[in-house]
């Protein structure tokens, strides 16, 4: 793992010193903008670089990712959280969902295509921020994950640093899917959330590297259900996100 700066004896290479520091927007999750019934997690749309699932389910007037005013990790004036929740829907399950990226449309009733990742050049060392994690016993099922009915729903948080020439197209339709072993990705941190931690937990999550590539591109998700990409999960199980944050 290379830091962005790393100090040696009090010096720092010219190299090193060159490298950037970035965050992305809205990693607090303080800014929220609510349009035709659906949650943005932006101020306007003008900078929006967090996609969530709320289009489908904003038509029958749903929301699975959304605002939280007073489960917040900080407390004060204009805080928020991000809230995901999962649930059944009409024709299916659906998971709350928040990642890097942009929503592209719905395949009729059968599932969804996205992009994952936002333009990104720097190498932090970890994301930290806050969680907090309410899982229910999983209640729903496609027929290849039916074992996991009756057993207690997962949630899901991911990091990874990319050399991607264009963000990645997700079909949850065709199951396309993020490759952890892509040889495009540069660092990666995975994190899966398995208990009711009955409140925020503060977490630093290491990115580890496989070479000493730049990127072009970061993705940062997270879901309520790990199975929901395959509509499978708990009805009910929520989870927190507040104060993430690049450490460098």
């Amino acid at each position: 793992m290379i830091p962005a700066l790393l100090l040696l004896g009090g010096i720092a290479s010219a190299q090193e010193a060159e490298q950037p520091h970035e965050q992305i927007d809205n990693m607090r999750f303080d800014k929220w903008y609510k349009k035709g019934g659906q949650w943005f997690v932006a101020s306007h749309a003008s900078e929006r670089v967090w996609g969530t699932a709320n289009k489908g389910l904003s038509l029958l007037g749903m929301n699975g990712t959304m605002p939280e005013d007073e489960i917040v990790a900080v407390k004060g004036e204009g805080k928020r959280a991000c809230k995901l929740v999962s649930q059944n829907v009409l024709w299916a399950f659906a998971a709350g969902a928040l990642y890097t990226g942009s929503w592209v449309k719905l395949i009729g009733t059968k599932g969804a295509e996205i992009t994952w990742g936002i333009p990104f050049h720097s190498r932090p060392k970890a994301l930290k921020g806050y969680y907090y994690y309410k899982p229910v016993p999983i209640n729903y099922a496609r027929k290849q994950h039916m074992d996991r009915k009756g057993k207690l729903d997962n949630g899901f948080i991911l990091v990874a640093l990319t050399d991607w020439d264009a963000p990645m197209h997700i079909n949850t339709v065709t199951e396309t899917f993020f490759d952890a072993n892509d040889p495009h990705v540069i660092g990666i941190a995975q994190m899966t959330l398995t208990r009711d931690t009955g409140g925020y937990v503060r977490f630093t999550l290491p990115i580890e590297y496989r070479d000493d590539r730049t990127p072009t591109h970061v993705v940062i998700a997270a879901t309520s259900s790990n199975g929901g990409d395959f509509f499978t999960g708990g009805d009910g199980s929520t989870l927190y996100l507040d104060e993430f944050k690049f450490v460098y």
